[in-house]
């Protein structure tokens, strides 16, 4: 059928008829009528130039006039000059988007090309709303999932986001942080494989150990007792915080994991329910949920599957996940897995640093038999850094014990690589048997002369039973602390500049050892606040009041629970001493 010609008498004998009644000019309701036409509707001419394009059609596209009337269309459809040539109405996409063309006649001769975007301006400007909100969604889950660089946190977290919105229950599982990169294998997006396919691949695939990292469930109604988002050590009976779980095969958790993919599963019965979520705990929360729809995306990064997102929706709630909703689902999944591959990278470096840290710190060199000793170390934790906290003894001639305390400066594996070369080079260093303040003098200069290595502040203490005396020396760091019955008093060491500087200029002082006084030694850690003047944080240290004659066990275990934040920012070392008492 021939599309009917602007040149109709039909057409226009309609068009004066209309323009007579409502007494306006026939060429003014033309131009009202294209423009104010609630569909998007441009014009090419015969050599595809732009040539006209009505206000909806600018809003639907985002073209402006000025930038393309009179210029040739870029890369039109193929069906555009068919339709020129030919005459018959074609569809295709115009601008990206869906379109339909029409050839255009003036006077039985084709002028050009009709090009009509479906649906009116309405229904796009609904799919740019749709648009613009699914882009608003991926920015808040990029905004409130992976606020820090802890695991279990970035998994909450994702649990958490899912919840209510998108459906009643969320499981999230992950792999244990000791899992090789090799064991889960690579995920491969396969295209949907038949049952038979599925249940080969499942049974060929080792059963891996997960670990439930966060559960989180829609609230209760009124009457019935509340859940949410909590970590698994505090998770509600109806989901036990299962330290490591199998997924059951078959399971859309198994298959998702297996095929690389989002699996769906709606509107499925009790018994498919019992099949299709991955353990007896994930079953237990899904029939509490009164769940029958369900979604599990893997978490893939870096081409390896690294956990996996377990959806339900409640009976009544919906009539399942959509494409769309499994589309969008995946894209916050995959923006997850990326948030959540960082954190556990970064937690593996910090688990290798604190074990190296610990390890060297473990065995300090045995002091005489005449000096009592006692250590402490507390990491600053996951959410934080490793620092290069370190602490020392040397035997010495003489019944003499040399006592350190250091901080490198930095954090991680190499603060803590610094931390041995410290303590090694120390006691080459104190084999020398020279004096503390001459000591770090050698200290300084060795480390000054090594290029990669860091600063680190330092203080020595050397005891001396046989002459009753203490002879301590610093390097930039905080003065130990001198516990008697009554009092905690800081010593004052002259402070020269941190090791590995090469300036030199360090000087000593000698107190009085006796056998009811405890020396302390310690790190930053202890005492420093954030956004605190360090002599408010000293003073804090200075009013203490701990028994120096009980055992240097609970001194320092007092200490601890005084001074020690509850989410300690840095590392903290302690090291106290004091003299054997020897009956007479």
């Amino acid at each position: 059928m021939r599309p009917v010609s602007a040149g109709d008498s039909s057409t226009d004998s309609l068009l004066t008829a209309a323009s007579a009644a409502l007494r306006v000019d026939r060429e003014a309701l033309a131009d009202a009528l294209l423009g104010q036409l609630p569909v998007a509707v441009a014009v090419l001419d015969a050599g595809l130039r732009w040539r006209y394009l009505n206000p909806p059609f600018q809003q639907v596209t985002g073209v402006s006039p000025t930038a393309v009337l009179g210029r040739a269309a870029v890369d039109p459809d193929p069906a555009v000059p068919r339709v020129l040539a030919d005459g018959r109405p074609r569809s295709g996409t115009f601008t990206g988007r869906a379109a339909d063309f029409r050839r255009l006649e003036v006077d039985g001769a084709p002028t050009g090309v009709l090009v009509v975007l479906p649906g009116g301006a309405d229904s796009h400007r609904a799919e740019l709303e749709r648009t613009r909100a699914r882009f608003a969604l991926l920015e808040a889950g990029s905004e409130r999932i992976g606020t820090t660089l802890d695991p279990d946190t970035t998994c909450a977290e994702l649990a958490a986001f899912a919840v209510p919105d998108f459906a009643a229950l969320a499981l999230v599982d992950v792999l244990p942080l000791d899992t090789p990169d090799t064991t889960a294998g690579p995920a491969t997006a396969y295209p949907a494989p038949g049952p038979d396919r599925d249940r080969e691949r499942e049974r060929d695939r080792p059963r891996l150990r997960w670990r439930r990292a966060a559960t989180a469930r829609e609230q209760a109604p009124p009457g019935v007792a509340p859940s949410s988002t909590v970590p698994p050590s505090t998770a509600p009976p109806s989901v036990p915080a299962a330290g490591t779980v199998r997924h059951r095969p078959g399971s859309v958790t198994a298959r998702a994991l297996a095929e690389g993919r989002p699996v769906v599963a709606n509107l499925v019965s009790a018994d498919e329910l019992a099949a299709l979520l991955p353990d007896e705990a994930a079953l237990a929360a899904g029939r509490d949920a009164g769940a029958d729809c369900l979604l599990a995306v893997p978490l893939t990064a870096r081409g390896r599957p690294i956990g996996v997102l377990t959806l339900a929706r409640a009976h009544g709630s919906s009539l399942g996940f959509t494409p769309e909703d499994t589309e969008l689902l995946a894209a916050i999944a995959g923006r997850a897995a990326l948030t959540l591959d960082h954190a556990r990278r970064y937690a593996r470096s910090q688990n290798t640093a604190l074990e190296l840290q610990r390890a060297l710190l473990a065995e300090p060199g045995s002091p005489h038999p005449n000096l009592e000793l006692a250590s402490r170390y507390l990491p600053s934790g996951i959410t934080s850094v490793v620092g290069g906290d370190w602490y020392e003894t040397v035997r010495l001639p003489f019944g003499r014990t040399l006592l350190a305390m250091g901080d490198v400066m930095g954090h991680g594996v190499e603060a803590a690589v610094d931390m041995s070369n410290y303590r090694s080079t120390l006691r080459y260093v104190a084999a020398m048997d020279l004096p503390p303040h001459r000591i770090l003098r050698q200290l300084d200069a060795l480390i000054a002369e090594q290029e990669n290595a860091r600063p680190a502040t330092c203080v020595l203490a050397l005891a001396d039973p046989a002459r009753a005396r203490w002879t301590l020396a610093g390097a930039g760091h905080l003065p130990p602390a001198l516990l008697t019955s009554h009092t905690t008093e800081l010593v004052e060491v002259p402070t020269g500049p941190p090791l590995g500087t090469g300036v030199g200029g360090y000087e000593q002082t000698v107190i009085e050892l006796r056998a009811d006084h405890a020396l302390l030694l310690y790190t930053d850690g202890l005492v420093e606040r954030r956004g605190e003047d360090i002599d408010v944080s000293l003073a804090r240290l200075s009013a203490l009041r701990l028994p120096a004659d009980g055992p240097l066990d609970a001194l320092l275990d007092g200490t601890l629970a005084a001074l020690a934040p509850e989410d300690a920012e840095d590392d903290i070392a302690l090291l106290a001493a004091r003299v054997r008492h020897r009956p007479s």
